[in-house]
């Protein structure tokens, strides 16, 4: 695992970034935004009620995620955006359609606008003092890695993995993933992407999937071991119906609905799903990292649910996980350290999964014994016969011709038997 210097010594050494777009049809954005008319400055930011509700602006006392960087995977982000000047610090395209840099939104409709959106709750600076969407994490800096899924565009699945690839070796402490493959499991291809942010000591954070937009269940990469999944709540803090899926990998909970975000252009736009808790919690994961630079992921994912305040009496609960994200707490609380991430090891998923899956027989047969003498090429049967060579059938046939002798003694035994009862009767 690389230290946390070198992170920052590959950062600060980084040249530009290159990025640009976003999706294909089995991956999803997790999140549809529901647009409306774009809100007056100013209410847009008396909009954000999470910031006191979820502890957000209570840890800014102690930071604002100075220094850490927070990759994008989506549509590309609209750098020019107000609320989101000076934060975009470089990115890349993997789409092969998209702006260099990851600056040009992709994606037809609602999707050119959704990684903007979520960079905002991320890491958005505001438009004035109070005014414009702010971010968890407002003085955090942003990748942004664009792709773009569809019919005719290249293989998701290879985007996001060449994504993740690239988020980390160019400096990122956190990977945000706001989408969903709408299925639990994953490519082999994303065992090595996903492996190499492991090693590397990058949180990921992805959003387990909306119901209304037609994901029931948790899905790939929330459902990987080690990711932090993230599922919503509406403003009361209950599960959302229509905003967030189920499943027992959920790690925490943020606000999915009554959302505001800001889309390309320098407007703003109303939205749920948790395409909008994802960066929320990425925001908080990169208050933790300030705060704490000598905490690896294991511990920051452990701050983060091991703070989250309780939702049910089970803890994690299979419909809340660990509870509701807490950032105040996140940063300032005595949390004991662990040895590994307590959502599991993706490494160790893998020498158990991965090599279950290889045909049993071929290493279970023994090594072949040297041959003795001339090797004799064919077995019985014709060539090619699945008996082997003859050499090979030769202790079998003893082990046959030894279990005959035997039965043939006891068959003896028993007339014998037989007849002696029989003459005495």
């Amino acid at each position: 695992m690389r230290a946390r210097s070198t992170r920052l010594l590959t950062r600060a050494l980084a040249a530009p970034l290159l990025a640009a777009g976003m999706l294909v049809a089995v991956v999803a954005p997790a999140a549809a935004p529901v647009h409306a008319p774009a809100a007056r400055a100013d209410a847009v930011r008396d909009q954000q009620y999470w910031l006191d509700e979820y502890g957000i602006r209570e840890a800014w006392g102690v930071t604002r995620g100075e220094g850490v960087v927070i990759a994008i995977i989506d549509s590309g982000v609209d750098a020019g955006h107000p609320d989101l000047a000076g934060a975009v610090i470089g990115g890349t395209d993997v789409s092969g359609r998209g702006a260099a840099d990851g600056t040009r939104p992709l994606g037809a409709g609602r999707s050119s606008t959704h990684a903007t959106m979520v960079a905002s709750l991320a890491a958005g600076r505001g438009s004035g003092p109070g005014s414009g969407v702010i971010g968890a994490a407002p003085a955090a800096s942003i990748l942004t890695i664009s792709l773009v899924f569809g019919p005719g565009e290249r293989s998701g699945d290879d985007q996001i993995a060449e994504a993740v690839r690239w988020a980390v070796d160019n400096g990122a402490d956190i990977i945000s993933l706001s989408l969903t493959r709408n299925r639990i499991d994953w490519p082999e291809s994303w065992d090595t992407a996903f492996l190499h942010a492991e090693e590397n000591d990058v949180v990921v954070i992805a959003a387990a999937g909306n119901r209304g937009s037609g994901t029931e269940q948790v899905s790939a990469p929330a459902t990987m071991p080690g990711v932090l999944a993230v599922g919503g709540v509406d403003r009361a803090g209950r599960a959302s119906d229509n905003a967030s899926s189920q499943g027992i990998t959920i790690g925490v909970m943020a606000p999915s609905e009554n959302l505001v975000g800001a889309v390309p252009g320098g407007g703003h736009s109303s939205w749920q799903g948790t395409s909008g808790a994802t960066p929320i919690v990425a925001g908080i994961a990169a208050l933790v990292r300030a705060a704490h630079p000598e905490l690896d992921a294991a511990n920051v994912v452990n701050r983060i649910i091991a703070t989250a305040r309780p939702a049910t009496g089970t803890v994690p609960d299979p419909l809340y996980g660990y509870g509701l994200v807490d950032a105040a707490a996140a940063v300032r609380a005595s949390v004991p350290a662990v040895t590994g991430n307590p959502l599991g090891s993706l490494s160790e998923w893998i020498t158990v999964h991965r090599r279950a899956e290889v045909p049993a027989l071929e290493s279970a047969l023994p090594a072949p014994r040297p041959a003795v003498g001339k090797a004799i090429a064919t077995g019985f049967g014709m060539p090619g016969s699945a008996l082997g060579p003859l050499e090979a059938v030769i202790p079998a046939l003893m082990v046959l011709v030894g279990t005959m002798t035997a039965l043939a003694t006891l068959a003896a035994a028993a007339v014998v038997r037989f007849v002696t009862r029989t003459g005495s009767e």
